[in-house]
């Protein structure tokens, strides 16, 4: 094991006892020193972040790849005088995607298509309660697949989120009629007595979690199914978008109501389990309709104080 292997493990331990996961970030790190160990280096240096960032990836990713070397590379010259940090602003960051924001019918859409899909077995039952789940509580795809059995109480109507993207855990209620379709599809799962033996609230047919690639493949065939993508087109609706979609909706009927959305935003921010405030607040620029709320509630503010 090289020098710079070593210290590598050294970084990761003490970030991971800070509370960091660092799960796409020490991929991202081993690639980086073995990129380094094949050119025979032992010192960073700015050229080579540079080099590795922007090779093999697309542009999209350059500038975090960048980004994760720096960090890094900051650890590393605490100790080697000779280590140079990259530099910021070399690769233009990257763009987060507007949302796309489902309507209803289109959510109802999706659940019929699963069943189309999936005409037998509990497969259908089991993607509706999924992503309607993400839908309608704006869950990250990881925190609903990681659900365990003992994390959904569905007598008291709360799920909770433990360990999630942050290092930090989180209880949330749900809808009772959440709670209850949720009860309905754990009733159906503990028939199969695989999916029983499963600590996992949301299981395959063998009792294992929701496998990655077969939840998008289903979601994917079924944004074709119901016309919200072309059968020839790869880009499109996501299912990250359901929660886009939560956390728009729940804005716009606070400005429906005439909530004090300053004061109510950091109860989203928790909900959600953002880390900052800014992560919220994306959400008032990425959608139209709540920039048109916002610029009314702001005339009616000027107009009030003329």
């Amino acid at each position: 094991m090289s020098d710079l292997a070593i210290a590598l493990d050294g970084y990761l331990k003490l970030r991971r006892a800070l509370g960091f996961k660092l799960v796409s970030q020490e991929d991202r790190l081993r690639r980086f020193v073995a990129f380094m160990d094949g050119c025979g280096q032992t010192v960073v240096t700015a050229r080579l972040a540079v080099e590795w960032a922007g090779s093999l990836c697309g542009p999209a990713t350059w500038s975090s790849r960048l980004a994760t070397v720096r960090v890094f590379a900051r650890h590393l010259a605490l100790t080697d005088l000779r280590t140079e940090i990259p530099p910021s602003g070399v690769f233009a960051p990257q763009r987060r995607p507007r949302p796309f924001i489902y309507t209803e019918a289109q959510v109802v859409d999706l659940m019929a298509a699963m069943t189309k899909l999936h005409p037998t077995g509990l497969q259908a039952q089991t993607y509706q309660c999924f992503f309607g789940l993400i839908g309608t509580s704006g869950l990250r795809f990881s925190e609903a697949a990681d659900l365990l059995r003992a994390d959904v109480d569905l007598v008291a109507a709360v799920v909770t989120i433990r360990e999630t993207k942050f290092g930090k855990s989180r209880v949330i209620p749900v809808h009772e009629t959440t709670a209850e379709v949720l009860r309905r599809y754990a009733e159906e799962r503990d028939r199969c007595g695989r999916r029983r033996a499963s600590a996992y609230f949301f299981t395959g047919d063998r009792g294992a979690k929701l496998n990655h690639s077969n939840a998008h493949k289903t979601f994917i065939d079924g944004t074709r199914l119901t016309g919200l993508r072309r059968p020839d087109e790869s880009a499109g609706p996501r299912i990250h978008d359901l929660r886009h979609t939560f956390a728009v909706r729940t804005l716009t009927a606070w400005y429906a109501a005439g909530e004090d959305i300053e004061r109510r935003l950091p109860e989203l921010t928790t909900y959600l389990g953002h880390a900052h405030s800014e992560d919220t607040y994306w959400y008032l620029s990425a959608c139209p309709e709540l920039l048109d709320h916002a610029r009314a509630r702001l005339d009616a503010s000027w107009g009030a104080g003329a």
